[in-house]
């Protein structure tokens, strides 16, 4: 892990830029933490790190200044500066063609679209988590938050280190996500928007109920995907203060 960047913000959180071979990221970490801080990681949807920088940024310095938590974040595989991946791109053409025709998005078109970029960014998000770990400042233990649910599930399956996972329901789930879900054990806090234009109420509801988890809340609220309210931040954080600390 290479630092490129260093920056004390008001609220007294230390933000630095870095990269991780060709992985660029951000972390947080509280200015006074007295003891090494457990650590969220911040999942981010394919729309590239700067997109959603207002809005990740936004989550991490809450969590590091009212909760002393540190925060990262990682850019996805073909995602934001990173280099153009020729399968992902005609998988999200494919996606596109079939919903602007009306046509049913079938099993091999999610699976497609998913599971490649699954397969790629968990071993990512363990090497981050391998190096973010061996700074003094963080001790862990470790959660995961929002980005691709599938992403998320898979995660919480293959990594021990994952204590608990405050999932955000939306996008397409392969069956293979569905049957990992089945073995999720970690305590869960789902967040679905009932009215979100671009999720499959009912399939976020499925991929619920297949958790496997003994201790699972599903948060829903009414609105569209960018209708999330306010206070769900701080329910998020309550709920990793509970689990983490």
């Amino acid at each position: 892990m290479h630092f490129t960047s260093e920056n004390l913000l008001d609220d007294g959180v230390l933000e630095r830029e870095f990269t991780l071979g060709e992985i660029p990221g951000i972390l947080w970490t509280p200015g006074s933490a007295s003891a090494p801080a457990p650590l969220i990681l911040i999942g981010l949807p394919p729309l590239g790190l700067r997109t959603m920088y207002p809005r990740v940024a936004g989550r991490a310095r809450y969590y590091a200044a009212e909760y002393g938590f540190a925060a990262a974040t990682i850019e996805l595989p073909g995602s934001g500066d990173r280099p153009r991946w020729d399968a992902a791109e005609q998988a999200r053409a494919d996606l596109r063609r079939v919903m602007q025709a009306g046509e049913p998005v079938t099993d091999e078109i999610v699976d497609a679209l998913v599971l490649p970029l699954v397969d790629r960014a968990v071993p990512e998000w363990r090497a981050a988590m391998d190096a973010l770990l061996s700074l003094p400042e963080i001790g862990g233990p470790v959660g995961y938050e929002g980005g691709v649910i599938s992403i998320g599930v898979r995660l919480a399956v293959v990594e021990p280190r994952i204590a608990a996972a405050n999932l955000f329901a939306g996008s397409f789930v392969p069956t293979a996500i569905v049957e990992d879900a089945r073995r999720v054990a970690v305590p869960l806090q789902v967040l679905l928007q009932w009215d979100d234009e671009g999720n499959d109420r009912q399939a976020a509801l499925d991929l619920f109920d297949a958790f496997g988890s003994e201790e699972k809340t599903l948060h829903a609220n009414t609105g569209g995907h960018t209708g999330v309210p306010h206070f769900e931040l701080d329910a998020g954080a309550r709920f990793f203060a509970r689990h983490l600390k």
